[in-house]
């Protein structure tokens, strides 16, 4: 019996490796999708700014997107995490260039692509990591608008937190709390009033309730959300172990592509939020879509 061969392995099946595959699937080639089940967003209830799906759980979108894909014939899909991948000899076009390691199982390739995500560093404040996703957020887009123009509170985490600091009052009054990550300068100082936003330099305890924020100074600031910067990292060393080049993103290091999605190792492409520095659920899928068809456009040019 002869290995079987995938024209494609995607490792990682959320909505970029969904949409890849979905590129894939409809230029009939064989894909392998590999997915351990561990969305970024798993933690918020309704995801905004996706046409067609405004206020829909993400869970749901991500189901149905998996079905979809799973009514093609030539996709084949492995619940579990992808714990090693290298890059083979390939003596020939149909030959296979990569093979993936899972549970103890080795899946071929001729092509691999890493839409593995990234995972959110999340600051360290107590109460804080419950909330994540129900009513401490990172994008205002995502969940500004569901704030009703409600008091608003951003955390800051360092000076690329005045990104937040002067974005939010478009959404509601808003508080910044510096809690020791930074002392604005007369410059950041003026464009935050321009806004309207209200400092609070007392550092922040705890948050409880909602989003009620105690202060060191005894006093308790109640609001409707809060907005806080996290930091990334690449979900996946598969990255790592396949020597790609990194680039430094705003909050962490991100898989650096060409324009058509492709790594800097030929035959590796990556896309969504492991490949990208802005992130939401609409984004990923448009990046996913362009890295599978320029991965089909790959495999039209034979051996790499």
């Amino acid at each position: 019996m002869h290995e079987r061969i995938y024209d494609v392995i995607i490792i990682g099946g959320s909505y970029a490796g969904l949409s890849a595959g979905l590129q894939l699937a409809r230029a009939r080639r064989n894909v392998l999708v590999i997915d351990e089940g561990l969305r970024r967003n798993r933690f918020a209830s309704h995801s905004h700014g996706f046409l067609t799906q405004d206020g829909k759980d993400p869970a749901a979108i991500a189901a149905e997107a998996r079905a979809q894909l799973m009514a093609y014939p030539t996709v084949a899909w492995v619940d579990t995490r992808a714990e090693a991948a290298q890059r083979l000899d390939q003596a020939c076009s149909d030959a296979a260039a990569f093979k993936v390691d899972v549970d103890g199982t080795a899946y071929s390739s001729r092509r691999l692509l890493l839409a593995t995500g990234v995972r959110d560093i999340l600051p360290d404040i107590e109460g804080l990591a419950p909330r994540w996703g129900k009513s401490v957020f990172h994008c205002p887009y995502c969940h500004g608008y569901a704030l009703n123009q409600g008091p608003i509170g951003v955390i800051a985490g360092s000076v690329l937190s005045m990104h937040h600091g002067l974005m939010l009052p478009d959404w509601g009054p808003t508080t910044f709390l510096l809690n020791n990550a930074f002392d604005p300068d007369q410059e950041q100082l003026t464009a935050l009033a321009a806004r309207g936003v209200r400092l609070e330099r007392s550092p922040i305890k705890a948050i409880s309730g909602h989003a009620d924020v105690a202060l060191g100074d005894g006093r308790t600031l109640s609001f409707a959300g809060l907005f806080a910067l996290a930091a990334t990292e690449l979900a996946s060393p598969i990255a790592d172990q396949l020597g790609l080049t990194l680039e430094e993103g705003p909050l962490g290091p991100i898989i650096k592509t060409d324009p058509m999605k492709e790594t800097s190792l030929p035959g590796v492409f990556a896309c969504g939020d492991a490949a990208r520095a802005m992130a939401s659920v609409a984004l990923a899928v448009g990046d996913g879509n362009l890295a599978g068809a320029g991965l089909h456009r790959s495999l039209l040019s034979g051996a790499i």
